[in-house]
């Protein structure tokens, strides 16, 4: 019963991203928004994290399921992690740009805050896509006054001892180097609300 109590009263944070967060590859309980819950439990947050990421999504699929999720779920912060699929498939940066953008504005509309992480394309897709991919994240967090994760696989991006066989995803060993990366953003946000869930 305690338990139950426990979770009606926890805020939820929503992670919303690609194979990249989905688990993609790895056994159950080894993807990073999985080591996300218990780091949050370590640091004594009673947030409750739903994972709701899809291999292969597109930010244009992230933007039209997002709406259901938000009702479904009612998170108090969401983590936004899409676009991989959009730069893979050479979709225009400014399609992503307007779908990143939307689904901020959605996630706002719903009552949570946002977590946009960023993320970059190898350099074989030529310099100015790449840079212009990059720059989009940048550009929307500015944008919409949120704060911004620049690269998800940064510090590890080129260790291809990291990932799985295929070269993009990211192994067992790289999720706690994400975990990190991401609580880097992510503490600020939970600290500003006083640890408010852990009081309640």
């Amino acid at each position: 019963m305690f338990f139950l109590s426990a979770l009606a009263r926890a805020d939820t944070i929503l992670v919303w991203g690609d194979s990249l967060s989905a688990g993609y590859g790895l056994d159950q309980g080894q993807d990073w928004p999985a080591l996300l819950q218990t780091r949050l439990q370590a640091e004594g947050f009673r947030h409750v994290v739903v994972n709701a990421s899809v291999s292969g999504e597109t930010s244009s699929g992230g933007r039209t399921r997002l709406p259901a999720a938000l009702a479904e779920h009612s998170p108090t912060l969401v983590i936004l992690e899409l676009g991989a699929n959009d730069g893979l498939r050479g979709l225009k940066p400014q399609l992503l740009a307007d779908n990143l953008g939307a689904m901020i504005d959605a996630a706002r509309e719903a009552g949570a805050r946002v977590l946009l992480v960023g993320m970059r394309m190898p350099p074989n897709y030529g310099p100015a896509y790449t840079r212009r991919f990059a720059e989009v994240f940048a550009d929307v967090a500015e944008a919409k006054k949120v704060p911004l994760v620049p690269f998800l696989m940064d510090g590890f991006a080129d260790r291809p001892e990291l990932f799985l066989t295929d070269g993009i995803h990211p192994a067992a060993e790289a999720q706690p180097r994400i975990v990190d990366t991401v609580w880097a953003g992510l503490h600020p946000l939970l600290a500003s609300e006083g640890k408010k869930s852990a009081r309640r």
